[in-house]
């Protein structure tokens, strides 16, 4: 047995659309430095789990606690999580580029650490040029690091309205990338990314989740990159169906209950 905290604590949660159970009572735990899969067919209430846990949306029942606090107790650790949603929905129009885009995150965290732009102990602030400029330069070079630790550095001035699919995905993962996080929580991130973009998407994640020491949770519809990178797998159709390791998890009887008998359908096509 272990004392560690878990980062993701979720109890008895369900959610309700009127009267119908789209999650029904669900409980799991995650540990620091696990990779989670949820698996599960579609309409299974994946993306609904995801965003109750968030608070995205409202809970019918159940707790979420996330690293050891209430979500409503947060503060500042809200910043500790990354979110890439299954759609990121904007104006293709409007003219943003993929560092302004990235520096949003890392502005969000700056926001906390107000001394850099002058605050004094007794609480006034006093602008000073040389906190700015080195607001801005660290600011820049969170930025770089971000972009070139996903390989998007070469994209940076390229308004966001013009990339494809896989650059996108990207390009969120440097937004989560530019200030330190502890939990990523990813809905079918690679969804609308070709099979060569998913397998490379998995492996930049894995190789950066070892570097930052990243908890992960994330909903899938790949079966196979789920057993090759994952720690652990929910299987999920409203209600949870198993969960442990993949090789367990992931067996043809676990796959043939959670998914129905068409869950041969279920492995990654494009």
């Amino acid at each position: 047995m272990t004392n560690e905290i878990p980062i993701l604590k979720v109890e008895k949660l369900s959610v309700y659309q009127g009267s119908y159970p789209a999650v029904r009572d669900v409980s799991f735990e995650l540990l620091t430095g696990t990779n989670t899969a949820i698996v599960g067919p579609n309409g299974a209430g994946k993306s609904t789990l995801v965003q109750a846990i968030l608070d995205l949306i409202p809970r019918s029942a159940g707790k979420v606690e996330l690293f050891g606090r209430s979500l409503s107790r947060l503060g500042d650790l809200r910043h500790k999580l990354g979110y890439m949603p299954q759609h990121f929905i904007f104006d293709r129009s409007f003219p943003i580029s993929v560092s302004e885009l990235v520096g949003l995150g890392w502005v969000q965290e700056q926001r906390i650490g107000d001394w850099r732009l002058g605050a004094r102990e007794d609480g006034k602030r006093k602008f000073s040029l040389s906190s700015f400029r080195e607001y801005r330069q660290e600011k820049i070079a969170a930025i770089t690091t971000a972009l070139r630790r996903t390989d998007t550095y070469h994209l940076r001035n390229q308004a966001i309205g013009t990339l494809s699919g896989g650059q996108l995905k990207r390009v969120l993962l440097a937004y989560c990338l530019v200030i330190p996080r502890k939990l990523l929580v990813l809905d079918e991130a690679f969804a609308g990314v070709d099979v060569q973009g998913t397998a490379d998407f998995y492996t930049l994640l894995n190789d950066l989740k070892q570097e930052e020491d990243w908890t992960i949770l994330q909903v899938s519809h790949d079966i196979n990159m789920v057993s090759q990178f994952c720690d652990r797998v929910i299987c999920l159709n409203q209600t949870i169906i198993c969960t442990g390791v993949p090789s367990i998890a992931l067996s043809p009887q676990n796959l043939l209950a959670t998914y129905g008998p068409g869950f041969s359908h279920y492995q990654h096509h494009h």
